[in-house]
């Protein structure tokens, strides 16, 4: 909630600047966003008067202005507002002046004719398009006939008024108003604000149960009342309320309207007002009726649920209670009879059909949170009061009441024993009765401590636990003793799987890729991608927005988008990877899902950037499968690793993806992201993987063994072979690690060749062993021996050709 300085004024007396009251709250209360002053970096705007006017010959729209800014000379001003005319008072901003967004105005020629400086329109100098009343939103702003010309500008429009923006907690709503600021604020300096009692001044010729009937279900709404204004005029509301609006973020829309936005900002308590000639019968509160629909204010129409709290006539709802208004009541320009409304409203009710409509309104934000029962009626009194001073008209006597609510004030009883222990200090009882008399509590003695009776504005307060808060916060956080725990204390470290997960992500940024992390939550089309395990998609009941109303079920489809917002900013080149959950239901009715810790990453394009020594290649699968084949092996998995061709994954390329197996388990996948996947997503050509991290955590591993380098030098044989198409590079490394004898310490394929001089359905295979013994310097027999064992047995168990 936006608050105004100087409204808190009118009730406290605030010596000390804006910035520190808003630490004070931020101590003691609740936390706040930013202090801001809407002149702050605005210079040289000031007060003109237009003399005289006179279109510009070389435009059908621009005029030629001179203004009076309280200087010797008037200034000459050209302006193409719609609005602009003789003998207005407007927002000049001066030559070598600073308007909204830092801009500098100069002295300028426009078409021809000098402009000394600019007639501004409100969002020119900062303010919110959202904010603008509709009368000035097209056009340049216009002051009251008794601005004094020359003047600066701001405190016209309330520009120097600090604006303290609070974060108001779920649990004081009592906050969410100038009063419930005051309250808090009056406890804490230890003041007593004076706050009057509206008095309202009735016509005994309308008797407003006469006017209109109202009935209401108490369930629905504990508190329902109305008031009738009858032969007011519909006007602009007068400046000094459109400054309290527009500081608080609220359009000012007319003078009936703007009254119940400036009650709800006092007040905290939401008010409608309905044109009472658009009202057939009587108002009643119900639920919804089955495929009722109903038009807002805002001219949207939304089809209505039976569980949906709406304000109807005899014929046709007419408001979404608690939220927002219907568009078939609203006051208008023609509005010459006015309802006005005050009510409780069920909270749960309110916050799950603003959930469900989408809208979400500073009504609604209040009923959700709590409304005080005590302020009711006061908020109604003095709202019908301020439109029969600002629009004029008759207040019908009395008030129609649908249903009231007064609920019985809590007592709870504290010691002052208790409260010290709780808050380690030594406050003896009459202080921390004294505390609560300045909160507004009342408190009566009892045994050895008080009974505290809560006031109905203070509904957040239910147990000895919240007394004790107030009292802390109160007295002072910072007053409160400092002390150190008590206990054994222990050396936190991370966990065998925290270890390994966090050394994941090393192996794999130290391969070249870079980590990503991406929502939980995605469409239920990209959750159901990649799926390495039937699942049904866990979906939330109330998405914020539709693009987030599924949890994941793979992490491919969120880098995929990390890729497509790369490649929209021309970012080709791309290697990334994510470790996170992913959340599998076995059925519809698990209410909770299981949660799978995953790993995945994506490449595109290239992995080096190209240099005049350094010749890069685009990311092909080989490359990728290196990639995860080495991640596997520093991972020290035990068992051997083998890739099976698979077309199981609709998302991936049928004739390059492979599933990845350890011991028979399968761990994953990784391959080529399908063209048409790659499409949908509006990237080039990628490739990835995804491995159950789970998998990988349960498996078997191999402690880290190091061995010295051998001193004695090593020997290389080269060996190339025509093999069928069907012989896999893994069939010929198991017959050479297998028949290659003790001292075969590394075999490299080194060219695979098809075509010319190779024939048809055969190919050539080239591959470097390397001999080596630690102990003693090998002789060439030794190896000539275990080289021909070798090229017997790939000629006897594969039909290799020796080239």
């Amino acid at each position: 909630m936006k608050v105004s300085y100087k409204w808190l004024q009118q009730y406290l007396d605030l010596k000390m600047p804006a910035k520190d009251l808003a630490e004070k709250i931020e101590r003691t209360a609740v936390e706040v966003d930013s202090v801001t002053v809407a002149q702050d970096g605005l210079k040289k705007l000031v007060v003109g008067h237009i003399l005289s006017m006179k279109a510009h010959p070389e435009s059908d729209h621009l005029h030629i202005c001179q203004v009076d800014v309280g200087e010797d000379e008037p200034l000459q001003i050209v302006c193409g507002a719609p609005n602009v005319d003789e003998g207005q008072k407007v927002i000049v901003a001066l030559p070598n002046s600073r308007i909204g967004g830092n801009v500098k105005i100069k002295r300028s020629k426009m078409r021809g004719v000098e402009s000394e400086g600019m007639i501004c329109a409100l969002d020119e100098i900062g303010f919110s398009k959202d904010v603008v009343p509709k009368e000035w939103a097209d056009g340049i702003y216009v002051f009251d006939d008794d601005v004094p010309v020359g003047e600066p500008i701001y405190k016209y429009l309330g520009m120097d008024d600090p604006i303290i923006d609070l974060d108001v907690t779920p649990n004081r709503g009592d906050m969410l108003s100038i009063l419930g600021t005051v309250h808090d604020l009056a406890a804490v300096y230890d003041q007593q604000p004076e706050i009057k009692k509206p008095v309202v001044d009735e016509d005994d010729s309308l008797d407003a149960n006469q006017e209109i009937s109202a009935t209401a279900d108490d369930t629905l709404a504990k508190t329902y009342k109305l008031r009738v204004v009858e032969d007011v005029k519909i006007a602009p509301s007068p400046s000094w309320l459109q400054i309290i609006l527009w500081n608080a973020g609220i359009r000012p829309i007319n003078n009936v309207v703007d009254v119940t936005n400036y009650i709800l900002l006092k007040y905290g308590q939401p008010l409608h007002s309905f044109d009472k000639d658009k009202i057939n019968g009587g108002i009643t509160v119900r639920t919804a009726h089955k495929g009722e629909k109903l038009t807002t204010l805002d001219e949207n129409e939304h089809e209505l649920s039976t569980d949906d709290i709406v304000i109807a006539d005899n014929d046709k709802p007419i408001a979404l209670a608690g939220v927002m208004g219907g568009f078939n009541t609203q006051i208008d320009d023609h509005t010459t009879n006015v309802v006005l409304e005050s009510a409780i409203f069920d909270s749960i009710k309110i916050r799950k059909t603003a959930q469900r409509q989408i809208i979400h309104t500073e009504a609604s934000q209040r009923f959700e949170r709590g409304i005080n029962p005590d302020g009711v009626q006061d908020a109604l009194d003095e709202a019908v009061s301020m439109i029969k001073t600002l629009a004029g008209g008759k207040i019908a006597k009395g008030t129609v009441t649908a249903s009231e609510y007064h609920p019985e004030l809590p007592t709870i009883y504290i010691t002052a024993e208790r409260t010290n222990h709780v808050l380690g200090t030594s406050l003896k009882l009459d202080e921390i009765k004294a505390i609560f008399d300045r909160l507004g509590f009342t408190s009566e003695p009892h045994e050895d401590g008080i009974n505290v009776t809560i006031p109905a504005r203070r509904w957040d307060i239910f147990r000895d636990a919240d007394l004790y808060e107030e009292v802390a916060r109160i007295y002072g956080y910072d007053n409160l003793p400092a002390t150190l725990p008590t206990g054994r204390q222990t050396i936190g470290v991370l966990t065998p799987i925290q270890k390994l997960q966090r050394a994941s992500r090393l192996i794999l940024e130290g391969l070249g890729l870079t980590q990503a992390i991406s929502y939980s939550l995605t469409t239920a089309k990209k959750a159901k991608m990649f799926l390495m395990q039937k699942s049904e998609e866990t979906k939330l009941l109330w998405p914020m927005t539709q693009d987030h109303s599924v949890l994941r079920m793979n992490l491919l489809s969120g880098l995929l988008d990390d890729v497509a917002y790369n490649h929209a900013h021309k970012v080709d080149d791309v290697s990334l990877y994510e470790s996170g959950r992913v959340f599998y239901k076995d059925t519809v009715e698990q209410v909770r899902p299981k949660e799978v810790e995953h790993i995945a990453g994506v490449v595109t394009g290239n992995m080096t950037n190209p240099l005049w020594n350094n010749h890069v290649k685009p990311i092909d699968f080989f490359m990728l499968k290196g990639i995860v084949q080495q991640f596997l092996i520093n991972m020290g998995i035990k068992g051997d690793i083998e890739y099976v061709a698979t077309d199981e994954y609709p998302e991936m390329h049928p004739g390059r993806t492979a599933n990845i197996l350890i011991h028979g388990h399968n761990v994953g996948f990784v391959g080529q992201i399908h063209p048409r996947t790659a499409k949908q997503f509006k990237i080039k050509e990628t490739y990835g993987f995804e491995l159950d991290m789970q998998e990988l955590i349960d498996l078997p591993k191999s402690e880290d063994q190091y061995q010295p380098i051998s001193k004695y030098p090593s020997i290389k044989r080269d060996i190339s072979l025509v093999v069928d198409q069907s012989v896999t590079n893994d069939q010929i490394l198991a017959v050479m690690n297998k028949r290659g004898g003790a001292y075969l310490n590394n075999v490299r394929l080194f060219d695979v060749y098809e075509g010319e001089n190779v024939p048809d359905g055969k190919k050539s295979m080239a591959y470097s062993l390397t001999y080596v013994d630690p102990r003693e310097t090998l002789k060439d027999e030794v190896v000539n021996t275990a080289f021909e064992k070798i090229k017997k047995r790939l000629t006897a168990d594969l039909n290799a050709e020796i080239r």
